[in-house]
């Protein structure tokens, strides 16, 4: 079965090996572990046949692995992580078999069950915890940084689990209040032209962030809890003027803002506050051709202490599987066609143009960091 190690766990094949006597490894399973192991209806047996080389007999509880000496010596390893998220009452399915299979195919020494069994909020019997390695990079990072950014295409949790660590650091009471925001500029509307109130101009923009906090809170405190200030949801224009202290901020769909709105945005910040900025850097809506605060960000402060830029990509979508396809088809095309226009421009003196855009552009695609739960982007 063809494949990248990266992408199915699979082991290229060494011609100096390819005639060796295969290896064989017989290990048993914990009873109480072996439903939550191979799934309902040997769910997880078959991903996991599809995803490794090795040979995979399973008879009651004793489990034969046999195939290339380093095939099953993998195909070990992803078994002893999914028998220890067992063990950790984790519920596992074919999607956590396919990520811990991509996890250890990778060159990260961090143990897959470490990071598919760290929670950050339960409520009403979900839990909300990153899905890959990305992810919990990007939580650990907002543990550790006082401004974060998120930067990656829709799907991959960036607001989400940025939203589920706003409410934990309320309930903590690291801080006393979440400020969540977003600038009121999407796809080529313009709020005068919308009909309604203010408030009912501005709140469709907003609703997404509502979506995700019904998820995190009792919906019957969030009005009150909105009332009181400990919860405020504004458009990104509201923050002007203001010092924020004792708060966690999170500005979401961030590529629609200018590079002024970015600088007004981040100066806002007070003590004892944090910064989570979430966006898309493919996905720009400002009118005009007006250039992206999220854009150009990342070449002012990428030096400066305490900020940290975390890339999340197609590998960490965690929506349906075509999304992250889609995302990727998007990146390809995208890429033959700045070549192509790369190709297409003078020499000489214009040439340095269009090799700044370029490097803004690949910025974005640098694996740095670390979805929750839901696939909210």
């Amino acid at each position: 079965m063809a494949g990248s190690p990266q992408a199915s766990g699979k082991l290229p094949t060494d011609p100096t090996t390819a005639t060796a006597a295969p290896a064989q490894s017989q290990f048993t399973i914990p009873a109480a572990a072996a439903l939550t192991l191979l799934g309902e209806a040997d769910e997880n047996l078959i991903a996991l046949e599809k995803q490794l080389d090795a040979d995979i007999h399973v008879r009651g509880n004793e489990v034969t692995l046999t195939g290339a000496q380093a095939a099953v010596a993998f195909a070990e390893q992803v078994f002893t992580e999914l028998l220890a998220l067992a063990g950790k009452g984790q519920y596992i399915g074919a999607d956590v078999v396919r990520r811990t299979v991509g996890m250890l195919a990778g060159d990260s020494t961090e143990s897959p069950a470490d990071v598919l069994s760290m929670n950050i909020l339960s409520r009403r019997g979900r839990t909300i915890r990153p899905k890959t390695l990305n992810q919990k990079r990007y939580v650990d990072a907002i543990d550790e940084h006082t401004v974060v950014f998120g930067i990656g295409p829709a799907g991959t949790g960036k607001t989400y689990l940025a939203m589920a660590k706003a409410v934990q650091s309320l309930q903590a009471k690291d801080v006393n209040r979440i400020i969540l925001t977003r600038p009121a500029v999407e796809a080529g509307e313009r709020l005068g032209f919308l009909p309604g109130t203010l408030y009912e101009k501005i709140d469709p923009y907003l609703r997404p962030l509502y979506d995700a906090l019904h998820d995190m809170v009792d919906p019957e405190s969030i009005p009150s809890l909105i009332q009181s200030g400990t919860i405020e949801i504004a458009p990104l224009g509201y923050m002007r003027g203001r010092t924020l202290n004792d708060a966690f901020i999170l500005l979401d769909e961030a590529q629609n803002t200018t590079p002024e709105q970015m600088k007004m945005f981040l100066t806002r910040l007070g003590f004892g506050s944090k910064i989570v900025v979430t966006g898309d850097i493919t996905q720009v809506d400002l009118p005009g051709g007006q250039r992206s605060g999220l854009r150009v960000v990342r070449e002012i402060l990428e030096e400066v202490d305490d900020v940290h830029f975390s890339t999340l990509g197609s590998s960490d979508v965690v929506r349906h599987r075509l999304v992250g396809d889609i995302v990727d088809a998007y990146e390809k095309w995208q890429a033959e066609r700045d070549a192509d226009d790369d190709g297409a421009q003078p020499p000489s003196g214009r040439s340095g143009t269009s090799g700044g855009r370029g490097g803004r552009g690949s910025g974005g695609k640098n694996s740095a960091a670390g979805d929750g739960e839901k696939g909210n982007g």
